[in-house]
């Protein structure tokens, strides 16, 4: 049995995130055992100087973990199953959130990749394999940049065959450490609609920087810094293509569920350990406490059944149809999206409610910065403002779903 069906005499293994799916996904859960103690004793001074622990990250590449997606004849572990992503993540969120965070990206660009290595066009399957083999070698360490600061990203033609990169991204975590990033941007072409695309540019690429200016209020041991791109060359066999801006497709729902689905698992970690944390607390003063702190334990635990059930059952959606190709394209993506908001908006709810309990059930110590629940109270909020999709977009797509819209 794995460590989270174990670590408390009244869990259950046989719901939720509690154990491994495929045999790919328990390797990755024993490769993640290794880091646990570095992970503990550090987490308090990574949170406190908002630092990346890139020793743990330089293991982490020579061991095989940072491969942990990369399909095994290519050279990785061959984690397919979200189930186990999400489970692998939960582990390490429960010691380092941000650490998790930024593990993310890596696994998350590993899977994405795979699917463009065996369903992408025939001008993107090459570089796809290309960069996965990289990976899975421990050469590439990929990240994604999603988010915009004050403008648009913009890809526009600079000679036949290559573009210019234009625009900053912020909060891309992992940025310091990472070789390739994969960058959302609009494709703005003379004489053609608009489109969207994502870049895979180099860090090595000219007019590329790289900031060091993280200062979150979570997730600081991230390093979800900026990136700024000054007419960065890419050859245009280095463009991955994406829809078209302000048009929804249903069909691409299922990729943007793919490559973020899995973070799930790092706020029901967060939210599991916090748990934890306050009933070793009890159990340590002795004693039959009063009835509202057994109350409120109570209530914990079924919200974190229920989590635990959500979120299992949202991973099960996608894993079953992540590969079903066959069908109404439109459907599957709405099936795989609506059960992962679901999930998300009772995550994004309920792991903030967990823990902010939690604070209640220590008392003034853990309002302290070095009490693990003061970190876990800060780095809970950041599940809110992940895509997709923010509360805001994820109420408006499921009461669209739900009222026809």
């Amino acid at each position: 049995m794995t460590e989270a069906s174990v670590h408390d005499p009244g869990s259950r293994a046989d719901y939720g995130l509690r154990e491994p799916r495929t045999a790919a996904g328990q390797r990755l859960l024993d490769l993640m055992g290794r880091y646990r103690p570095a992970l503990e004793a550090e987490s308090r001074q990574n949170d406190r100087e908002a630092t990346l622990p890139v020793h743990l990250f330089d293991r982490m590449r020579k061991e095989g973990v940072l491969g942990a997606t990369v399909p095994e004849e290519l050279g990785g572990l061959g984690v397919r199953s979200l189930h186990d992503v999400a489970l692998a993540l939960a582990h390490v969120a429960g010691r380092d959130a941000g650490v998790a965070l930024a593990l993310h990206m890596q696994f998350s660009r590993g899977l994405t990749l795979d699917f463009e290595w065996r369903h992408g066009t025939p001008s993107t399957r090459p570089f796809a394999e290309d960069l996965l083999r990289q990976m899975g070698s421990g050469e590439a360490v990929v990240c994604g940049a999603v988010k915009d600061v004050r403008g648009t990203t913009v890809l526009t033609r600079a000679g036949s065959g290559s573009y210019r990169l234009d625009g900053r991204k912020t909060l891309v975590s992992m940025a310091g450490i990472a070789t390739h990033y994969v960058v959302s941007a609009r494709l703005e072409e003379e004489g053609a609609p608009v489109r969207l695309a994502a870049p895979v540019i180099a860090r090595t690429s000219p007019g590329l920087t790289v900031l060091d200016n993280w200062d979150g209020m979570g997730m600081r041991s991230s390093g979800s810094v900026d990136i700024v791109f000054d007419g960065c060359p890419v050859a245009e066999d280095r463009v991955l293509p994406r829809g078209v801006p302000g048009v929804r497709d249903d069909a691409a729902l299922a990729g943007q569920t793919v490559s973020s689905i899995a973070m799930l698992g790092i706020y029901v970690g967060i939210a599991d350990s916090a748990r934890r944390i306050a009933v070793e607390e009890l159990r340590r003063r002795g004693g039959t406490p009063p009835a509202a702190v057994r109350t409120t334990v109570a209530e914990i635990d079924a919200r974190l059944f229920a989590l635990h059930t959500a979120v299992a059952s949202a991973l099960a959606t996608t894993d079953r149809l992540s590969d079903d190709l066959g069908g109404d394209l439109g459907a599957r993506g709405r099936a795989m999206m609506t059960s992962f908001q679901y999930a998300k908006l009772l995550v994004n709810r309920h792991a903030v409610s967990v823990v902010d309990d939690c604070v209640t059930l220590v008392g003034g110590a853990a309002y302290s910065n070095s009490h693990p629940l003061a970190r876990m109270y800060r780095d809970v909020r950041a599940g809110g403002f992940m895509h997709p999709y923010n509360f805001t977009d994820g109420v408006d797509y499921l009461s669209e779903a739900a009222l026809g819209r």
